[in-house]
């Protein structure tokens, strides 16, 4: 099983920063996820990005035990200082 870590609001909506999840490509994981965490989870995963093992993937991409798949929200940030 692949190890799935969750950022930011990903996490938030999951209750847990990292899991296990069953699949053998980044999409099984990621629906196998959605199906555990529910709806919310669902849809913050919707707009978000998926790296494994530190490259970027798509939902194809084979995975295995040991593989690593992180789940990246959008970011947003704020002005540094003003003019």
């Amino acid at each position: 099983m692949a190890t799935l870590r969750l950022f930011a609001s990903a996490r938030e909506a999951a209750g847990t920063a990292r899991d296990t999840v069953p699949g053998a490509t980044v999409g099984e994981v990621l629906d196998a996820a959605a199906a555990r965490y529910g709806r919310v989870f669902a849809e913050v995963l919707a707009g978000c990005r998926v790296w494994c093992n530190g490259e970027p993937v798509t939902r194809d991409a084979e995975v295995g035990d040991g593989d690593e798949i992180a789940v990246l929200p959008p970011v947003s940030g704020g002005a540094v200082g003003e003019a």
